[in-house]
């Protein structure tokens, strides 16, 4: 019977341990595809800023053109006008034909010219509305690939919020008050459990993946003060009252990670640090090589300073 019982409970565990890989391997595959989608984007989005600049230094060329344009126009009317006036001022009583023949062709090289920058002058125009829709149609794909990555990436982080925060229910949930406790959740094979003894000191001590420093014990309020060494990082929290978990992310683990001090005592405190089983180097090289995770094995270590 005791052997049945014992071959269960391994194939149960085995089961977990199975399923828990499956989900870590889905996480990353999902992940690694939403990060090239956005690269894509992100790629279509430089593309299109740089038609926009491109529209926007066309018009302004075509913009100085026009100006340019109006204001020989402006030049050629004008120097008609005075033609015209100095041909009427100098004309004499004795030569009225030969006046008027002048003032005629002065009047039709000067309605020629205006009919040739009118010419131009609609060209101009026709070809700075073509920029304009242009430039609309190139404004709207980028709002448009705008919108879709922001709905991507507010996809990919609601699902990421939600894998993480539904772990961190999980793990509120079963805080353990006792180290048979912490013995109970070990044995459900989910994750590692460190057990640790720190007395008030500056200096640190490695408990599992963290390095511990407390600072300070208030027994009176059940808090205490406690440094910690991070990816190399310094951090400090104060007031942290009894059974209240702390979160810590590290680079290479797939879950945050769960410190809980479940006794304090006169400067001393007791608790364990909860980390995932498998890092995200190891669920890395299983997604690639296709192999199952390699097993963890051991009861929940304690460490005494």
């Amino acid at each position: 019977m005791e052997s049945d019982h014992s071959g269960e409970s391994w194939r149960e565990e085995s089961g977990l341990k199975w399923v828990w890989g499956a989900l870590m391997i889905a996480l990353v595959v999902v992940s690694g595809v939403t990060l090239a989608y956005m690269s894509r984007q992100k790629a279509q989005l430089g593309d299109l800023t740089a038609a926009n600049q491109s529209l926007n230094s066309s018009l302004t060329d075509l913009r100085g053109q026009l100006q340019s344009v109006t204001t020989r126009l402006n030049e050629q009317a004008a120097a008609a006008r005075a033609a015209v006036a100095a041909a009427t001022a100098s004309s004499a009583p004795v030569r009225p034909r030969t006046s008027a023949n002048a003032l005629a062709q002065t009047q039709a090289r000067a309605a020629g010219n205006g009919q040739l920058a009118d010419s131009r002058l609609k060209q101009i125009q026709s070809r700075l509305a073509d920029q304009q829709k242009e430039i609309a149609g190139a404004r709207e794909d980028l709002n448009k690939t705008r919108d879709d990555l922001q709905g991507e990436l507010d996809s990919t982080r609601d699902e990421l919020s939600g894998s993480i925060g539904s772990t961190k229910d999980e793990l509120s949930a079963s805080i353990a008050r006792t180290h048979d406790d912490v013995v109970a959740l070990q044995k459900r094979g989910e994750r590692n459990y460190y057990e640790f003894t720190l007395t008030k000191s500056k200096e640190f001590q490695r408990v599992g993946p963290l390095s511990l420093s407390v600072r300070k014990v208030n027994t009176k309020r059940k808090s205490y003060d406690l440094a910690m060494f991070v990816d190399d990082n310094q951090l400090q929290k104060k007031s942290v009252n009894l059974f209240e978990p702390v979160w810590v992310n590290l680079q290479d683990q797939s879950q945050p990670v769960q410190l809980v001090v479940n006794q304090i005592g006169k400067d001393q405190i007791q608790g364990y640090i909860s980390a995932p089983k498998y890092k995200r180097s190891e669920l890395g090289e299983t997604a690639s090589t296709g192999q199952q995770p390699p097993p963890v094995t051991g009861p929940a270590q304690k460490q005494q300073q």
